[in-house]
């Protein structure tokens, strides 16, 4: 479901005076807006923290229950509890960040490795779960980009005014829960409760994330016709489709 545009990022070399910086001179996207230094932003803390800001767009990881092993989820809680003691209260939002992007980083290594049930291994449920992230665009969100791997979901997401991500998160999953668990004759939790989501900085590191998203299937070795992947046909026209070749 990807194209090739033959729009590429370029970084421009800028003087300025005795400074040389590099600019990235790509055009935002439609639809996207980076975090934005003079708005507020809510913060609350389950076990990562979420950073909001109304209009903000998202960078967005949601997982199986059973994608992790339990011996992994043991480890998990022994380093939280390191570094808990490690960064007694009160913390920074830096700390919260470190936190947030160190479990990520242990827990999506984990998860390209394929354990668990796997359920979007099934086309049938891939192409289910494909359908619901698109089913609220343009209505409750404007969903910019997404991968569906076996037993996880990357996506770029925006939530329109009057909506939280929250709850268009809570519907999809809700949703594609009672299609899995219909469909396989099944019981029981199909979702890790909890979501990872990141406001996404600028179009940089949107660059980043959308490159990330359209590479995860090959970083985890799965094979091309088993890779469940979609970019905005206006982003893909204006130079923001996946780049596998890069």
């Amino acid at each position: 479901m990807v194209g090739d545009s033959t729009r590429r990022p370029r970084r421009a070399i800028v003087q300025l005076g005795d400074m040389t910086t590099e600019t990235f001179n790509l055009n935002a996207p439609r639809g996207f807006r980076g975090l934005h230094p003079d708005l507020p932003i809510r913060v609350y803390h389950r076990r990562l923290p979420h950073w909001r800001q109304d209009g903000a767009t998202y960078f967005v990881t949601f997982r199986l229950a059973d994608s992790i092993t339990q011996e992994q989820v043991r480890a998990l809680k022994r380093w939280r509890a390191i570094w808990e003691r490690s960064h007694p209260e009160p913390r920074s939002h830096e700390d919260w960040y470190e936190l947030a992007r160190e479990i990520t980083r242990k827990t999506e290594a984990w998860m390209d490795g394929g354990y668990g049930e796997c359920v979007f291994r099934n086309r049938e449920l891939a192409d289910e779960m494909s359908k619901s992230l698109l089913h609220f665009q343009d209505e409750r969100c404007l969903t910019s980009c997404f991968t569906v791997m076996p037993n996880h979901v990357h996506a770029v997401m925006k939530p329109l005014d009057g909506f939280e991500l929250e709850d268009i998160l809570e519907s999809v999953k809700r949703f594609v829960s009672r299609k899995v668990n219909t469909l396989l004759d099944r019981n029981g939790v199909l979702w890790e409760q909890e979501s990872y989501d990141r406001i996404v900085r600028d179009e940089e590191h949107l660059y980043r994330v959308v490159q990330y998203i359209g590479r995860n299937p090959a970083k985890a070795g799965l094979p091309p016709e088993q890779w469940i992947r979609w970019v905005h046909p206006d982003w893909e026209q204006a130079g923001w489709g996946f780049r596998d070749e890069e």
